[in-house]
Formats: C-alpha cells, structure tokens, sequence
C-alpha cells in the first residue's frame, strides 16, 4: 500500500507532520506494509493535510485528514468515509486546471530522481543538448514565456542579450526571493519539484553559455531550502550537474543562497549586490544585468516559475506553449489564490481567464459568506481592484490597461468589512519599512505618504491631492519598483472606494 502525506509547509502548519507519524505508527500495529510517501502539496489549501491512496484506478484523495482520522481509515480499507473525496484527479479544483509548469507537484516524491524522470522530467534537459545555443534561445522566444516574478518581460529576449554579449564567465541566477504577500507558488514547487527548477536552469546555462548558477532564496523558507539543498546534492552526484552534464561534456554548477530576509531583495540588481556579498541596494540602470549583471558579468536573473517552465517549453515545443493564453500573455499562469475565500491555493491556468471567474468560481466566494469588495492582484503594491473589474481578463496587458499589474500573480480577495484608507496606508508603511534607502522618491515618499493618508483620516481634505501628487512623484522618480508600484494600491483604493476616504466627497465639493 502506497499513501502519500504531504511534506509541503503549508500542510505541515495544518498537522501534517502528525498525519504522517499516526499513519505510521497504525501501519506498524497492524503489521501491514505501508510506503509513506510525503509529495508536495496539490494546492488546494484547504483540504490539506491531504491523505492520498494509490489504487488501481487511481490515486483517493481523503482530507482535511487528522492524526484521530487515521486508525477509521485503516477500518475502512481507505474506502468510505466521511473524509473521502473520491478520485483525486476528479477534484473539481485540480481538475480544471492546466498544469504544465506544476505538472508533477503533488504527483512525484520530490526527491526522487528516477520518479521525476519517469513522469517527464529530464526530456526538455536532454532535447537542449542536441539544440545549439541560438536553437534554444529560439524555442523560448517562441513559447512566448514572459517573466512570471513580476516584471513580465520576454524571457527570450533577456537569453539572446545574455547570449550575445561576450564574456569568459556567464551566470543564471534565480530568483527565489517570493516575499509578496498572498504569494507561494515558488516555495510549493521548491518543495514539490525541485528538479524542475534544477533542469530549468540547465537549459537556460546551455542556451547563454553560463557554467555558474545561483539560486537565490528566502531564509523564511526552511522547508523550501532544505529540499532544494538537497536536490541540487541528488543532481550533482547524478551527473545533471557538474562538469559533464548529462554526458555532455558541457559543464554548469549551481549554489543556493540564503538571503537575510529584505524585501527589496527580490528586485534583480538588490539581489546581485546581495549574492556578491555587498548591502541589498537596489543598483541603477544602465548597465543591465544581461549585460553585466552578477560579479560584472553577463547574467540571466529569471524568477521560479519563468526558469520552471523551461523543460516543458523544450520538451514539448515553444508552439505547444504558446497555443495556451491570450494576445502577449502566452501560456500558463499559476494562480496564488488566498485571503477571504472558501478555496485558497494554487491553480494553474492558460491566461485568459477572468477576474471574476477566479474569485466566483474557483476560489468560491468569500469565506465569510459577505460580498467582496476588492481583489488586490500582484503583491503588496498591487491595484485593488473591485467587483466592476470582474470581466477584466486575466493578463498582463489588460491588467496595465486597468491600472494594475499581474505581478507573481497572488491574489487577496477582501470582503465588505474592509477599510480600503487602511489598505491605503500600510501599502505606504511597507514601503517605507522595507525601502532600501537608495533613492530619494522611495526613501521619503513612503513615509511622507503615511503622514499624509494619517493627515485624510484625521478630516484633512486639503492633503488628498496632495497625497496623489506624491504618489506621482513615487511612480515616475523610484529606482526600483518597490517605490515605483506603491502608488498604486493607494491610487486604486482612492478611485475606486471613495466612500472609506471619509473627506474625499468633500474635497471634490
């Protein structure tokens, strides 16, 4: 009998780990040969712990399971029970999807080499190596893959630039600083597939000519660390690292990193200083990191997802990829749904889809059970959006039309109980806690932004032009995007709920 437990920290902050000890220990009394088996998550937080069987139909899902729950199921065979939910895959949740980047997350011991390869894994690595540099570059340019960390520019175009410039060393950095809120979709596939991320950025040394690479993460993510460390050991002694990679006789090495826990250092050229052992500011630009990024040298800085998608890119084609979204937004997006909602988790998808699908129908409302009233998209400096956006598709284009970005693509859905001048005002506190002091708009703009929103909430009419000249100042003057998309969940909370702003009606009197 084979079950599947998750190891995935969001299972464990739910008890997962005593599922596991009490599906072990009944195991034991009973004498029966059990191989426990601890997966990734399959995104659907709120079934977890998520107990899995494997049948010959398939695998059966029971959850949310606990420890008390296990010797009940032992009776029924993992049959019926009050937990059951039937076949896995015929989730609806799960089933809707389109996994291709989360294909394996959930399915495959992350651990497992031999496993990881039997479901797919190692064909986009293996197709790179008969491919020349400019092939590659080629097939991803194609796919139409776009940075999936926030920023949304063409991952084809920054591998040509690397590829092009000339240099004695070249680096592939990852960028696994997921510090927004409402996000974790880089941590769950650190923990559920880590080779996909190791194989990703493979192909993205082959395609540029970098033998180094550095995987970039959070110390806030101990679990995620652990199993990458331990993944990149498995790779190396493997052959899917180090000097012969694969048999190729091509070479590429690859570290992780731990960060000390600044926000800023999710922006690229925070997070080379950082890498390079120097204070986490953010640097100016020009020159480019493609160009001399890393050390000074020629460097792809790709996010989680966006070098994840690479095997599956090559593996099946850049044609086949790009046959998923709409317009410029090609391919799949992986949904962090969280916040007031009865379905929080992660749901992979083509582009396309509505707000208001998402909100409505996958994550099922609120869970409270009132109306919603605002969405905020992206991250802690993403636009709130409010129930009159809910046909706005979801991509990157139609959300910049609309104010907002897509950003890691989290979502915090908020209810009618919300007061969107607070939301206003920590938007502008986080900025100003987490800047990095390098410039000007940033440094002084937030926090004369959090007087200013204190100045609105105290009856202050006169400062809310004034509040939305500074957050101009911000948007047009920041180095960097943290003080540069601060504006806008202030701007969006000013337009779209006048009425939490107790003196906006008067000032437009």
């Amino acid at each position: 009998m084979r079950i599947y437990v998750p190891r995935d920290a969001a299972a464990k902050a739910v008890g997962a780990e005593a599922v596991a000890a009490a599906v072990s220990a009944e195991a034991a009394t009973r004498g029966l040969p059990v191989e426990l088996v601890r997966n990734g998550s399959r995104g659907m937080v709120w079934l977890e712990p998520l107990l899995e069987v494997e049948t010959p139909e398939g695998r059966i899902a029971f959850g949310p399971v606990t420890p008390a729950d296990v010797p009940a199921l032992f009776d029924a065979g993992f049959g019926a029970h009050p937990k059951a939910l039937g076949l896995t895959a015929e989730i609806p949740f799960l089933k809707k999807q389109t996994r291709l980047t989360f294909a394996r997350v959930g399915v495959i011991d992350p651990l497992s080499l031999p496993e990881y390869e039997a479901h797919g894994g190692l064909a986009g690595l293996r197709k790179a190596l008969t491919l020349s540099p400019e092939a590659i570059v080629e097939e991803v340019t194609a796919s139409g893959l776009r940075g999936r960390g926030g920023a949304g520019f063409p991952t084809g175009i920054k591998w040509k630039t690397v590829l092009g410039a000339e240099a004695a060393q070249k680096y592939v950095v990852c960028n696994a600083d997921e510090g927004d809120s409402g996000t974790f979709a880089d941590r769950m596939l650190m923990e559920g597939d880590p080779f996909t991320l190791i194989e990703g950025m493979a192909i993205a040394a082959l395609a540029v000519g970098a033998t180094r690479g550095f995987i970039y993460s959070r110390s806030e993510y101990p679990d995620a660390n652990a199993v990458m460390g331990q993944a990149i050991t498995i790779a190396r002694a493997a052959g899917m690292l180090g000097p012969d990679v694969l048999g190729s006789g091509r070479a590429f090495e690859l570290e992780l990193r731990i960060g000390a826990g600044a926000y800023v250092c999710g922006e690229e050229t925070a997070l080379l200083n950082s890498l390079e052992g120097k204070r986490g500011v953010v640097r100016a630009k020009p020159p480019i990191p493609a160009l001399q990024g890393l050390f000074g040298q020629p460097t792809v800085v790709n996010n989680v997802l966006s070098l994840a998608a690479v095997p599956a890119i090559l593996a099946e084609g850049g044609a086949a990829y790009a046959a998923h979204g709409i317009g410029r937004s090609r391919g799949t997006i992986p949904l962090q749904i969280a916040g007031n909602v009865r379905f929080g988790g992660l749901f992979e998808t083509g582009f396309g889809i509505t707000l208001g699908e998402i909100v409505n129908d996958i994550a099922g409302g609120t869970a409270s059970g009132r109306p919603v009233k605002a969405v905020q998209v992206g991250g802690p400096l993403g636009a709130y959006h409010p129930q009159a956006d809910f046909a706005l598709p979801f991509s990157y284009e139609d959300f910049a039309g609309s104010g907002g970005l897509v950003g890691h693509a989290g979502l915090v859905v908020h209810d009618d109980s919300v007061d969107m001048l607070r939301m206003a005002r920590f938007a502008l506190e986080f900025c100003a806690i987490e800047s990095c002091g390098k410039c000007t708009p940033c440094r002084i703009g937030a926090v004369r932004g959090v007087e200013v929103v204190d100045r609105i909430a105290a009856g202050d009419a006169a400062a809310i032009p004034l509040l939305t000249d500074l957050c101009q100042t911000m948007k047009l003057g920041s180095l960097c995007a943290l003080g540069g998309f601060t504006p806008y969940p202030v701007l969006s909370a000013l337009t779209h709920f006048p009425d939490d702003f107790a003196t906006l009606k008067e000032a437009a009197e």
